[in-house]
């Protein structure tokens, strides 16, 4: 027996707020090319920007301020310093700690001479520039191949105007993503990277679900209008769109509560992208497909 969360029948008028949504989408849009212009990019870590993590714990409490003026006169001086954990901080920065004599100079024996022996230093990561730079090229091509891929399979499966809509809402997708990110000054990682791929699959797979149902509804009634039988389509899968999402949705919430530091980034970025992809998937892709078919009803009158 299925779970029916929205009762059959009902007819919700998404089409009919096409308009404001559209109005919406594009001011989210503009706020996130803005914010990331703004910021001069996003804050890329250490994964595409090269450069060091030290994370250190102490056994007792401590300030990043106490550390800061610890590592003063050091080529940690300038450096990132966050709370990471009780009793925890991660040291971020643009030098290269490869070198264990270099990391002695810099860490260890600053360290000890403000706190003793009461620290221990717990992990070290070190990336190179040209690493960085290499991880970051890939990072794009990644993203735009499955944009295409997506596109392809699509467009091949149902028809183009489909494959246009589903692309167009990953696009609209990515960028409020990234906009958020760069708003909130989150470290972009490959744990970000990571959380950015699966909000591409999780949409398209929910967009897939409304055009194939839509599909379906105009072969069923081709004499109906698009508009209609497109708001007709959503209505009957948004029952299968509500607890996929929110299912998803809980547990991001789970990890980003209970994940602790560590992933906090990532499950915040899946809880963000769960919502504006059910969002896109309605009202984005839906849209475009609308668009498409009024354009070329346009063109048809003019004949």
């Amino acid at each position: 027996m299925s779970i029916e969360l929205v009762k059959p029948g009902v007819n919700l008028d998404f089409v009919g707020k096409i308009k404001l949504a559209a109005v919406l989408s594009t001011l989210l849009i503009i706020i996130s090319i803005a914010a990331i212009l703004f910021r001069g990019g996003l804050n890329l870590g250490i994964d595409f920007a090269g450069g060091s993590i030290i994370q250190v714990k102490f056994t007792e409490n401590i300030t990043a301020d106490q550390i800061r003026a610890a590592l003063k006169s050091t080529k940690l001086e300038s450096s990132l310093i966050q709370k990471f954990g009780e009793n925890e901080f991660l040291i971020r920065t643009s030098e290269s700690f490869s070198d264990q004599t270099m990391l002695a100079a810099n860490v260890d024996e600053p360290l000890q001479a403000s706190f003793g022996e009461d620290f221990e230093i717990r992990r070290v990561e070190v990336v190179g520039s040209k690493v960085g730079d290499d991880f970051k090229r890939k990072a794009i091509i990644a993203v735009i191949l499955s944009w295409l891929a997506i596109l392809v399979y699509v467009g091949f499966r149902f028809e183009f105007r489909y494959g246009l809509g589903g692309i167009v809402a990953l696009v609209h997708d990515v960028i409020i993503t990234l906009g958020i990110i760069a708003v909130l000054n989150i470290e972009f990682t490959i744990s970000i990277l990571a959380a950015l791929i699966f909000i591409i699959g999780f949409s398209i797979n929910d967009t897939i679900v409304t055009l194939d149902r839509i599909r379906e509804n105009i072969k069923l009634n081709p004499r109906k209008q698009l508009r209609e039988t497109i708001n007709i389509s959503i209505n009957q899968t948004l029952s299968r769109t509500i607890l996929t999402s929110l299912t998803v949705f809980l547990t991001a919430l789970a990890l980003y509560i209970f994940g602790g530091a560590v992933i906090n980034d990532f499950a915040f970025t899946l809880l963000v992208g769960v919502i504006i992809g059910s969002y896109s998937s309605i009202y984005i892709a839906c849209t475009i497909v609308l668009l498409f078919e009024n354009i070329h009803l346009a063109k048809v009158g003019k004949k």
